[in-house]
């Protein structure tokens, strides 16, 4: 028999800095206890000044490390009612991992789906490998992409014929990637994404200041691959979509804020008195 619990509901979030701060804020607006988990100290500033009752930086070290932070959470506060992956699309490794983890400690997992959008005028690849099969001679490619996959999409682009340019985080491991990359320093961007006093304000003076024909980003869905769809319309500029990685079919997805928090009310781990 379950035990009666009195305390507050208890989600773990995994996410970046798109949806996160939104779960959250919507999160404890419904009462919840929310401990956060996110990749680096940059994403960390994003739920500055939000309620959170834990916030967690850096890798989780594989089903081990998830395994770890569930049971300690069992031994503080009698665990967590919900894990929430609120993940990159493209981070199949730590999804894959939760999923792992958390139905061997049989603890309650969701997963919050970015919708897809529609590839309208975009052209879809499998990955960036697949580039080197395009006809690319005298395109001018811009890479926004993850710099940890940077060398294979610029080794792929040059092969068909490309120029390539890329922007990247303004971080000490981006930096590694992108020089390793091969790219010349006058061929990089070093910036933030969503930066100036509009959306979209320096990605769209990159695409002019190096005379881009053409942008190659993921198909991760949210607000940055909806900017690339709208400056490609904008300048008349080609866009090659990497596809979004197929869902795990055993985790249960959310596609909304309000759907996610109404199933997170409908099945705690414990009834509450």
């Amino acid at each position: 028999m379950q035990a009666c619990r009195n305390d507050q509901r208890h989600v773990w979030l995994l996410s970046g800095t798109g949806e996160g701060p939104v779960l959250v804020a919507a999160l404890v607006a419904q009462g919840w206890r929310v401990s956060v988990s996110v990749v680096s100290a940059s994403a960390a500033g994003a739920y500055a000044g939000l309620s959170l009752e834990d916030l967690w930086t850096g890798p989780l070290d594989g089903v081990e490390g998830i395994l770890g932070v569930l049971d300690q959470a069992r031994d503080r506060h009698q665990g967590f009612d919900w894990v929430v992956d609120a993940t990159h699309p493209f981070a199949v490794k730590i999804s894959t991992d939760l999923q792992r983890a958390c139905q061997e400690f049989a603890q309650p997992l969701l997963r919050f789906e970015r919708p897809m959008e529609g590839c309208g005028e975009a052209s879809l690849i499998g990955s960036s490998a697949d580039l080197a099969r395009q006809t690319l001679q005298g395109s001018r490619l811009l890479m926004a992409l993850g710099a940890r996959h940077l060398g294979q999409a610029v080794r792929a682009a040059r092969q068909a014929g490309a120029q390539v340019f890329a922007r990247v985080l303004p971080s000490p491991e981006s930096l590694r990637h992108a020089l390793a990359s091969g790219l010349p320093e006058h061929h990089l961007a070093v910036v933030r994404p969503l930066q100036g006093q509009s959306h979209g304000e320096l990605e769209s003076a990159l695409c002019r200041r190096w005379s881009i024909t053409a942008v190659v980003c993921r198909q991760s869905g949210g607000v940055t691959e909806q900017l690339w769809h709208k400056i490609c319309r904008q300048q008349g500029l080609g866009l090659w979509l990497i596809s979004r990685p197929q869902p795990c079919v055993a985790v249960e997805a959310i596609g909304s804020v309000k759907s996610l928090l109404n199933r997170l009310s409908t099945n705690p781990l414990a009834p509450l008195c």
